[in-house]
């Protein structure tokens, strides 16, 4: 076999490995979107207070992207994944003791768990995807990316809410009339569901993490490199204005994406639709992104740059969030879905743009963009809390905090990442 062909060989191994990683991250990120009205009902919540299950989730990102970002610079990134995945692992048990109790704060505490796993994944994972190969068609490897992961979050809700949504309408409708001691069986009964699915999330986690500590993935490494403007050498990170700008892009795109797919099917049930038909809403936004993504994958670099292609999906997405707070019924649960076509190349044309010669900062600007995820705790619970009001037509009009968003996101694509970059 010539050198050529086994570049060719570890490339196409590294990126299904990955491919495999993004799809993990998916079907785990977008359980949420069952875990909102579930808990909701299981633990007997106020509709601010099911939007904690995104709070908890993101807000690990936030805090543990900077450890993570040291702990690559011991393991690598191969190695970094892999105990990532257990962490996500150990997370996952720790819904065994909260489902036992019914206990909203150790869910809460599981999914922060599971968030830190995740945390070093996609440190790790972002950056070895975009440096794999040009910079010019990182965004259509991370759409390749984004479709693995996206097709994990239409199964999801499929799986999970099959167990634990279902009948819970006519559970719903029975509480009211059961006793205490009655009411709390019946809750309880409710709550176990979640047991043997994250019992067996948990195995499948600790074997692909053991899967991937022992697999070909090639190391690929970028710490080293100079960056200069000039002849002087950048000294700190704080010098790249155009990736503080992205950071600040990242955090309003994730809240953004957070509140198209993990809000749908409690709006759906505030707008009176069945929960059998409501279950699935949040796959509609799912389906909309992987349309996205493989137009990415077929524009992207050769018709479209990056920054047009971010560009105007900033304006799609204002368009279809006017439509989404303007009407209502089914044609606003539709309007919100097609924010997920207008969110699909943002996440992979945000981050090459943002990271672009950063050189010896690669990992540190990885580690504070993840960081950034952050959007996808504090955006959700803000429209949570609007959607909770008691007003007509709240949890529509509550989409109106997408506005500001786009309009960042647009900012970035039109100005912002040209700013300090010579």
């Amino acid at each position: 076999m010539t050198t050529e062909q086994n570049g060719k060989n570890n490339y196409v191994i590294a990126i299904t490995i990955i491919g495999v990683l993004f799809f993990i991250f998916g079907f785990i990120t977008w359980l949420n979107a069952t875990l909102i009205p579930y808990l909701k009902t299981a633990c007997e919540l106020t509709t601010f207070e099911s939007y904690l299950v995104t709070f908890a989730f993101y807000i690990s990102y936030f805090v543990m992207a900077l450890p993570s970002s040291k702990v690559l610079q011991f393991t690598g990134f191969k190695k970094g994944m892999a105990i990532g995945l257990l962490v996500m692992a150990a997370g996952a048990l720790i819904f065994i003791p909260a489902a036992t109790t019914r206990t909203y704060i150790w869910f809460l505490l599981g999914l922060f768990v599971m968030g830190t796993g995740l945390a070093l994944l996609q440190t790790a994972s972002n950056p070895y995807v975009t440096i794999l190969g040009p910079i010019e068609s990182a965004a259509k490897r991370m759409s390749v990316m984004g479709v693995a992961n996206k097709f994990a979050g239409i199964i999801s809700p499929f799986i999970l809410s099959s167990i634990l949504l279902k009948n819970i309408g006519s559970i719903q409708d029975k509480l009211p009339t059961l006793s205490g001691p009655d009411k709390a069986a019946a809750l309880d009964q409710l709550a176990h569901r979640i047991i043997g699915p994250y019992v067996i999330i948990a195995i499948a986690l600790l074997l692909l993490g053991l899967l991937i500590l022992f697999s070909p993935l090639p190391e690929v490494e970028n710490e080293e490199e100079e960056v200069k403007e000039g002849e002087q050498e950048k000294t700190s990170i704080f010098q790249f204005p155009y990736f503080w700008l992205g950071v600040l892009t990242i955090f309003f795109y994730v809240g953004a994406e957070v509140i198209a797919v993990d809000t749908q099917i409690n709006y759906g049930l505030s707008l009176g639709f069945d929960i059998t038909v409501a279950k699935y809403f949040s796959s509609y936004t799912l389906v909309g992104m992987i349309i996205g993504y493989i137009l990415g994958i077929i524009l992207i670099p050769k018709y479209l740059s990056q920054q047009n292609a971010l560009k105007f999906s900033a304006i799609l997405g204002i368009i279809f969030t006017a439509g989404a707070v303007m009407t209502t019924g089914m044609t606003s649960v539709l309007f919100v879905a097609s924010l997920g076509f207008a969110n699909a190349i943002m996440w992979p044309a945000i981050w090459p743009l943002a990271i672009h010669g950063l050189g010896k900062f690669l990992k540190l600007g990885s580690a504070i963009m993840i960081m950034a995820i952050a959007g996808g705790a504090l955006i959700p619970l803000l429209y949570g809390y609007l959607a909770g009001l008691p007003k007509p037509h709240a949890s529509t009009h509550a989409y109106a905090v997408l506005f500001a968003s786009y309009l960042v996101i647009w900012f970035f694509a039109a100005i912002g990442h040209k700013v300090g970059r010579k």
